[in-house]
């Protein structure tokens, strides 16, 4: 992961462990289950944030530094590699 992208992932991912916490304690306060509902989908969503900047990082920095090398191994299996992610991903 490149240097300048850690920082905002650890920042995103420390923020939605608070939002998984305060849910927690949501369900243990018999909170409405639409609002529970509400914070899951929250929650959800900026996973999917984060998953989307890792994956343009690896994209950006691994994958088109294999792409634009000369090892056709590592082209490959990186090439492979975002195939079998992106497959995972649609599942």
């Amino acid at each position: 992961m490149q240097v300048e992208i850690k920082p905002k992932v650890i920042g995103r991912l420390n923020r939605i462990e608070g939002q998984v916490r305060g849910i927690g304690r949501m369900v243990e306060d018999d909170r409405y289950c639409v609002d529970i509902l509400t914070q899951l989908q929250a929650v959800r969503a900026a996973l999917t944030r984060v998953e989307n900047e890792v994956l343009k990082d690896h994209v950006d920095h691994c994958v088109m530094r294999a792409m634009t090398g000369d090892d056709r191994a590592d082209r490959e299996a990186k090439a492979n590699e975002l195939i079998e992610l992106l497959n995972r991903a649609l599942r």
